[in-house]
């Protein structure tokens, strides 16, 4: 099934996991591009990177939660999120990423992209409106999943995500969207 090609939104963001699951750093990301952010892990804490894709048109999300931010982990990632969005029939043609290291100068992405014939484009420098719908995506993630339940440890939080993201992509309204979820506009892809 071949749909319409569209952009797709791309975002990662660093925070240091504590037992108290404190506040993470906000992303500044936008509609059409990978924005990559984060803050400085205390000694000892450790790290998860949350990776999130976000079809521009529909707001269908593919978040994976990973201890790095490597080239091969990030290629890794947007691969597997390309087959997501494949399956529901989206093709993207348009990737926007922020001037993150991990994504500029990452061959293994850029050969990936080619292969697809999927643009990259890189995010104004200080501009995170530039990213919008991601950057609502990270701070909606942050509210509703991350920091809006009290967790016993990050490994409970980390485990009540695929459950989160399945409501939001599934269930959970959205006001711009005519307060469906995002999983209507994919099967009514073609208009």
């Amino acid at each position: 099934m071949s749909g319409p090609a569209r952009a797709i939104c791309c975002t990662w963001t660093q925070a240091a996991t504590r037992a108290s699951c404190g506040p993470a750093t906000a992303s500044p990301a936008t509609a059409h591009s990978v924005t990559a952010t984060g803050c400085e892990p205390k000694h000892g804490s450790g790290t998860t990177s949350r990776h999130a894709i976000v079809d521009d048109h529909t707001r269908l999300a593919y978040v994976e939660l990973h201890n790095d931010e490597k080239a091969a982990t990030v290629t890794d990632f947007v691969e597997r999120a390309l087959a997501f969005y494949a399956e529901h029939g989206i093709i993207a043609k348009r990737l926007m990423t922020d001037n993150g290291f991990s994504y500029v100068k990452n061959r293994s992405l850029a050969e990936l992209l080619a292969s697809r014939g999927i643009r990259h484009l890189t995010t104004e420098p200080y501009r995170p409106r530039t990213n919008g719908k991601v950057e609502r995506f990270h701070q909606t993630m942050a509210r509703e999943w991350a920091y809006g339940l009290a967790y016993r440890s990050h490994r409970h939080r980390n485990a009540a995500l695929p459950h989160w993201l399945d409501n939001y992509n599934r269930r959970r309204p959205h006001s711009s969207i005519g307060d469906q979820p995002p999983i209507s506009r994919v099967h009514n892809a073609h208009g």
